[in-house]
């Protein structure tokens, strides 16, 4: 049984969720179950979200694909020129928006959100997945919000999706 002791309001709220993410994945190589984890650990540990999960890139379809997620029923192909996930993955940086509606080119999959932090996850330089947070509250993220959090997914990344 997993519990999540990670509290938003501790001073070490961060530290504590990147160990228990780091926890939650290893021994686990299976990446769709630890999306599926890190995605539901996140959604129940950060307050404020109505939706937490991964896009996938598909070089094929040449699209972000929905992937592993918590919250409501959510868009399942993204092209990469659109929306701030579209962003996230062209830019292979992290995309903070503090009001989804004044976004140029906003995909809104769920109507309730208004502010969303996008983070890619990387091979190297290439972008693999993206986390998309999103929350009904405007300026729900704040900078340290996207600067830790990115640290952490940054970390999780290279053991998600290790070096060929």
């Amino acid at each position: 049984m997993w519990i999540i002791n990670a509290r938003y309001d501790s001073p070490d709220f961060f530290e504590t969720l990147d160990r228990e993410l780091d926890s939650l994945i290893t021994g686990e190589p299976n990446l769709v179950a630890n999306l599926a984890n890190i995605s539901s650990w996140i959604y129940h540990a950060l307050p404020d979200l109505n939706w937490s999960g991964f896009y996938l890139w598909n070089e094929a379809d040449g699209e972000l694909v929905l992937g592993p997620f918590q919250g409501l029923p959510a868009c399942i192909r993204i092209r990469p020129e659109r929306g701030v996930c579209g962003r996230s993955y062209t830019s292979g940086q992290t995309v903070r928006v503090d009001d989804v509606h004044a976004f140029p080119g906003h995909i809104a999959c769920d109507a309730a959100s208004r502010s969303e932090l996008v983070i890619p996850l990387k091979q190297g330089s290439t972008v693999k997945a993206i986390l998309d947070l999103d929350s009904p509250t405007p300026g729900r993220f704040s900078d340290r919000d996207a600067a830790e959090l990115t640290k952490i997914v940054e970390r999780l990344a290279t053991r998600l999706f290790p070096a060929p």
